[in-house]
Order: C-alpha cells, then sequence, then structure tokens
C-alpha cells in the first residue's frame, strides 16, 4: 500500500507530507528520496498509508491538486524495477552458460 507522490517542492519535508496525508487515514510512513551527490530531494517522494482505502481516498483527493506551489501527480506506486548489478553474473551468459 505505497503511494507515489512527484512534482514536490525541493522545500517539502517528511514531517509536512505526512500531514498533508493524515487527512485522508493513517500514514505508515513518509519516504522522500535524496541525491546521493548532493543530499538535495529528488523531488518525489513515497507514502504508505494504512488501507486500500485510505490510499484511494488520498490519490482521488490529491492527485492534481496544488501544494507548495505546485501540482502534485499522486497515484499507486508501482515496483521498483531492478536494474542489475555490476559484476553479479560474472562469464555468464543469459542463459547461464560459459562464454
Amino acid at each position: 500500500m505505497s503511494v507515489y507522490v512527484g512534482n514536490l517542492s525541493y522545500e517539502v519535508t517528511e514531517e509536512g507530507l505526512n500531514s498533508v496525508f493524515a487527512e485522508y487515514g493513517s500514514v505508515k510512513r513518509v519516504q522522500l528520496p535524496t541525491d546521493r551527490e548532493t543530499g538535495r530531494m529528488r523531488g518525489f517522494g513515497f507514502v504508505e498509508m494504512g488501507t486500500d482505502a485510505e490510499e484511494t481516498a488520498a490519490i482521488e483527493a490529491l492527485d492534481g491538486a496544488e501544494w507548495m506551489g505546485r501540482d502534485l501527480k499522486v497515484n499507486k506506486a508501482k515496483p521498483r524495477e531492478d536494474r542489475g548489478s555490476f559484476g553479479g553474473n560474472r562469464g555468464n551468459n543469459s542463459f547461464g552458460n560459459r562464454y
């Protein structure tokens, strides 16, 4: 039960985002990813709600809503894609055979 929140202001805090979503139910967790090199917010976040109904209510109410001078993009979060890792499959091709 995770919601993607995009087009966030770089001034957003976890507490601020939590309070906005708390109007639609219980917030389990707020996550605001930051850039590894600069430490700056990346302009999007994730909010975990207590139930599917709360998640749906928040998405319907907040998608397209203006907050902190920006129109929010709010939808169901997609599972994170595995981007693979470097060196994880040494010498093996996609069929598991040696070269």
